[in-house]
């Protein structure tokens, strides 16, 4: 699928769409509120629905499908290990787990891992790593533990993570919230300085927040959360979920500042666009304070997990993926940057991810994905008034330039 394989006619949604739409909202929660349409495979940067038409994704699952839909590495490793062995759970030792966890480890230069299978779940387990580091090794008294979070985060939608969101559509109805999880303000160092006491054993940050509109925080930022986690004996957390494995055109957006934080947290394109694989990696002084019974999961580490991450590492570790993103990066944000001022109030982010933030006045940043939709574009709103754009990294110069003319004409209404 390449762009010109159809006519750039508006694209209505169609009775079959319509009808199937319908039929899933029967019997699903209503938890989401999905763009009309339905798509049925996909291959690269490129969806086909079930009406026969294509699209071009620049949302990329999340960053789940960093490596594009349907990438033949991938999806011949894991045909290959279905048809072989897909679960055993860790009553028992199968033969993917050790070069899965050597080759995580390797990737992060760290010494261990423990796998988990979604996002939210390695979140979980991070801080459950860091509270008992904080118990075993600081010394904190028990049950005072505090992990320092960040406003406008997303970590994932567990009781205990939405405690410390500051999003009330994501907080709001769930209470009570476990206690232990000051916030401060995303990208200031003198409010994380100022909330650090002799209980802190950590801080949870994302080097860039995704969900809060592609956020970049100001040069500097990760370094002195770095030097602060240092001085005050806590460990710094980074919740590359989203930002990494070669999104923001490095492996990991840490090293934009050259920071190696204490604890990673992994999802998303780990799992190739796959399947859900998660992983929390530090060096083993952080790492060794659990111990068998205390924390585990039936899928967590599973065959087939381990076999599609192996392979993702070996993508990542040809640097051509962070090549692609850094090289495109420039480029879309080239184009994005030429997009009217009236219109478009500011644009964010870094390698292939950008928050496009619209202008006082215009419509919604929906309104402006529907257009999208029908001009055959798929991109996803972040709260009012940002779209955000994080395509495969296997996307072409040709497709990002398509796509950016097709959000100029949805601007134009």
């Amino acid at each position: 699928m390449t762009v010109g394989q159809q006519p750039d006619s508006l694209v209505p949604v169609t009775a079959h769409t319509v009808a199937e739409l319908a039929r899933a909202e029967e019997h699903s929660a209503h938890n989401y509120d999905p763009l009309p349409v339905v798509i049925m495979s996909g291959s690269g940067a490129w969806v086909r629905a079930i009406d026969g038409v294509d699209y071009l994704d620049v949302l990329a699952g999340y960053s789940a499908l960093n490596f594009g839909h349907a990438h033949p590495e991938l999806v011949a490793t894991a045909r290959e290990q279905i048809g072989r062995l897909t679960l055993t759970g860790r009553a028992f030792q199968h033969d993917r787990y050790a070069e899965f966890c050597a080759d995580v480890a390797r990737l992060c230069a760290k010494d261990a891992i423990l796998p988990m299978n979604t996002g939210a779940e390695a979140v979980e387990t991070a801080l459950k790593l860091a509270r008992k580091w904080g118990y075993d090794v600081k010394g904190v008294p028990d049950g005072r533990a505090e992990i320092v979070t960040c406003a406008g985060n997303f970590h994932g939608r567990t009781i205990g993570i939405v405690g410390f969101s500051t999003d009330p559509d994501a907080r709001g109805g769930f209470g009570p919230f476990p206690p232990g999880f000051p916030s401060v303000e995303y990208g200031n160092l003198d409010a994380l300085a100022a909330a650090i006491t002799e209980n802190t054993v950590a801080v949870l940050v994302e080097p860039i927040q995704g969900e809060a509109g592609v956020l970049v925080p100001p040069d500097g930022y990760l370094a002195g959360v770095r030097r602060l986690c240092d001085e005050h004996h806590i460990l710094m957390v980074a919740d590359e979920i989203q930002s990494g494995l070669g999104r923001t055109g490095d492996t990991f957006a840490c090293e934009h500042e050259d920071v190696v934080p204490d604890i990673y947290i992994l999802g998303k394109a780990l799992g190739g666009g796959i399947l859900p694989v998660s992983a929390v990696v530090a060096d083993r002084d952080v790492m060794d304070v659990i111990h068998p019974g205390q924390h585990g999961s039936t899928f967590g580490g599973n065959p087939l997990a381990c076999a599609v991450g192996s392979a993702v590492v070996r993508l990542l570790e040809t640097g051509e993926y962070q090549r692609r993103s850094r090289e495109l990066g420039v480029y879309l944000h080239e184009l994005l940057g030429q997009l009217p001022p009236d219109r478009v109030a500011e644009v964010r982010g870094r390698g292939l991810w950008a928050g496009v933030e619209l202008a006082p006045g215009q419509p919604s940043a929906r309104v402006i994905c529907e257009r999208l939709l029908a001009r055959r574009v798929l991109a996803k709103d972040a709260h009012e008034g940002t779209i955000r754009i994080a395509p495969p990294l296997v996307i072409s110069r040709d497709d990002l330039t398509w796509a950016v003319e097709r959000l100029a004409d949805a601007l134009a209404g």
